[in-house]
């Protein structure tokens, strides 16, 4: 429909009728009037044709891009009355004239919208979230981690900004957002629960100029503008908003760290047998989490090296993972892995009692799957550290710096008794001796662990008692 609008409003802005544009490219007004109301999909040719008619390159027909602020609103009342919420209520369809008014439009938007909102799916149980998160990831193994459309918007994107190469600087940055026709207003009153705003009427995208978790700012506002350029709706479920965070996130990620660029770096270094994380930390300027996870996008694509990530908290707990390697995360009975605690004997938790906590912390971990090399690094944050941790199967260890660690630990989780209970001895010193007072879990697919006290980890405890009972 947008490129029917597009179509239109071009047309108009010449003083040419459907038969004379018809006229132009051999086509029947009638054709091109289906076009118009987006009842036809063109060729690439016609779109070719109609463009060098018009004077414009195709490019301006296949934005995504309403011409006017007038179609915009005609496209999502068209969507609107497509929706089963508009249906239940057996209204006739209703065609928008050029003699409707700019302003009923407003209105029957936002009554359609708010009418969706109330009939909408309630927020997804913990549950739900957790099979949601489960069945994304699997897509995401399935492809590798590597989303060809999504890198292809983010080249666009940069392309239209006229980028050169290099980190991507504050104007550049600006200069991308403003291509497409939005302002970035950095303010302090943000409201809590959000990470930005963007003001679709006024074209402004209001952030913070401060980090949020592992993101800078500018990754903020370029998660921000992947919404638009993705052409995300309003999310129909929880599943499909997960879905939507993964793909921005992606993008944002994409333009900071843009693939020609980054696969160049890890292809040279992979030939070194020189492959780090962190060179991509330092030449693009970005969180270590995003340039892990960067790295799951590119490496089994372009340099033919399956993987996995993890990001988890000083307890264990899991927040986000990934995996093509063969890894096994421990899981719930949906599948779901955030809210699970770690292995002990993994990286992520060794690294918290490294004596260079804030290096990158390599070892070698013998697990039921296999052996795995991984480098783990610990993100410091105001409110709370996190490990995020990259690994790959032992025969791939070759390719990267620090594989000549010596750490080698050996771990029967998931399914084994390695750290899921604490040493017998131990507990028979403590057991019944302690009552500790769980934290609140806040993370929103935290599933609680098993145990006497949910979210409590036993071994912790009585380590803790063990060694302050010596004092």
């Amino acid at each position: 429909m947008t490129l029917g609008q597009r179509l239109r409003h071009l047309r108009r802005s010449r003083g040419l009728t459907l038969a004379e544009l018809g006229e132009r490219v051999g086509r029947a007004p009638s054709a091109l009037s289906l076009l118009e109301n987006g009842r036809r999909e063109p060729k690439l040719s016609l779109i070719e044709q109609l463009a060098s008619a018009l004077g414009v390159p195709a490019a301006d027909l296949l934005s995504k891009e309403p011409p006017s602020r007038r179609a915009q609103l005609e496209i999502a009342l068209a969507e609107a009355q497509q929706d089963p919420s508009y249906r239940l209520l057996g209204l006739p369809q209703l065609k928008v004239g050029a003699r409707v008014p700019t302003d009923v439009l407003e209105h029957l938007v936002a009554v359609a919208a708010e009418l969706r909102a109330q009939r909408s799916k309630p927020a997804a149980t913990p549950e739900e979230a957790r099979a949601a998160n489960a069945a994304l990831r699997d897509a995401m193994r399935e492809r590798g981690n590597y989303f060809e459309l999504i890198e292809e918007e983010a080249a666009a994107a940069l392309r239209a900004g006229g980028y050169s190469g290099g980190a991507l600087s504050q104007g550049m940055l600006l200069s991308v957002v403003s291509h497409h026709g939005f302002a970035v207003r950095y303010i302090e009153d943000l409201p809590r629960s959000v990470r930005s705003l963007t003001d679709l009427r006024n074209r402004r995208i209001y952030v913070k100029q401060e980090q949020v978790g592992a993101d800078s700012p500018r990754a903020v506002v370029l998660q921000a503008l992947g919404h638009f350029l993705l052409g995300h709706q309003v999310p129909r479920d929880f599943a499909d908003f997960l879905r939507q965070r993964v793909e921005v996130n992606y993008f944002a990620a994409a333009v900071l760290m843009p693939e020609p660029a980054a696969v160049q770096v890890l292809d040279l270094a992979k030939r070194g047998r020189d492959l780090a994380v962190e060179d991509l930390v330092d030449l693009f300027s970005v969180s270590y989490e995003m340039a892990a996870h960067r790295f799951t996008n590119l490496a089994t694509h372009h340099l033919g090296l399956p993987c996995h990530f993890v990001k988890n908290d000083a307890s264990g707990i899991i927040y986000k993972a990934y995996e093509n390697d063969g890894v096994l995360f421990p899981a719930d009975l949906s599948g779901a892995i955030e809210g699970q605690r770690l292995c002990r004997q993994w990286s992520g938790r060794q690294v918290f009692g490294a004596a260079d906590r804030f290096s990158p912390y390599c070892q070698y971990s013998d697990t039921p799957s296999g052996t795995y090399f991984c480098i783990a690094h610990i993100d410091p944050r105001a409110d709370q550290s996190f490990a995020i941790t990259l690994g790959v199967p032992f025969e791939h260890s070759r390719w990267f710096r620090g594989r000549e660690a010596t750490k080698r630990t050996r771990s029967a989780c998931p399914d084994g008794e390695c750290c899921t209970r604490p040493p017998a001895a131990l507990a028979e010193r403590w057991e019944g001796n302690a009552w500790p007072s769980a934290r609140a879990h806040s993370h929103i697919l935290a599933a609680l662990p098993a145990g006497s006290f949910p979210g409590v980890d036993d071994a912790d405890i009585y380590e803790f008692l063990d060694r302050h009972a010596r004092d």
